[in-house]
């Protein structure tokens, strides 16, 4: 019964689907209310519905919230220091400032990471394609829900001291850190790619 009603609601909501793939749109600044726990596991229920070569799962979601993100922003900051004097470089106020704000530009951030299984016959870069179709799914959940979102990635996403702090290996990749609030109405939204064809070669 319950297959019987998810096909007439798949059959009955096609545009539905379509609509948030085409109203998605990056927000850069996105603001309170904080989405709801129930709003927040249908997203990362989105992300774990990913295509999934081998079933691996290689998908890991970090939530930022609260006083985590300012908490964390001081790990950002002292990632960005150590970077820039192994360059010979010295972090300014003002960039060490702009460090430790970045995950308050929303009010729930999530590090999408991938756990690669080296020992899998899995290709690494299909590991890490799964994680990265785990985002888009997180992000087109978000915008069914009415939510704005962004995806980031950045320096801090490649540095083996971010890495660290989240408890990830240095084989495991940071896919992006997704974030989610309330976005300005004014902002509108994405329409269809224009001519989305020409992007297209057909083989003979």
């Amino acid at each position: 019964m319950e297959t019987v009603q998810r096909n007439a609601r798949q059959m009955n909501e096609p545009q539905a689907i379509l609509s948030a793939i085409w109203d998605r749109r990056s927000v850069g600044r996105l603001s309170e209310p904080t989405p709801s726990p129930e709003q927040l596991e249908t997203i990362i229920k989105a992300g774990a519905s990913a295509p999934d070569h081998g079933h691996l799962k290689p998908w890991r979601f970090i939530v930022f919230q609260g006083d985590a993100r300012q908490k964390f922003g001081a790990v950002l900051a002292q990632a960005l220091q150590a970077r820039l004097a192994q360059q010979g470089f010295t972090a300014t106020a003002s960039q060490i400032e702009k460090e430790q704000g970045k995950l308050l530009r929303a009010p729930l951030v999530v590090a999408v990471c991938a756990v690669i299984d080296n020992d899998s016959t899995i290709p690494v870069v299909e590991q890490f394609a799964a994680t990265a179709a785990a985002c888009e799914n997180m992000l087109l959940a978000a915008t069914a829900l009415g939510l704005g979102s962004m995806w980031r990635t950045g320096e801090a996403s490649y540095d083996p001291f971010i890495k660290s702090a989240l408890m990830l290996k240095e084989t495991d990749m940071i896919a992006g850190w997704l974030y989610f609030g309330s976005a300005d109405t004014q902002l509108g939204v994405n329409s269809p790619a224009d001519e989305p064809m020409k992007y297209v070669t057909y083989w003979v």
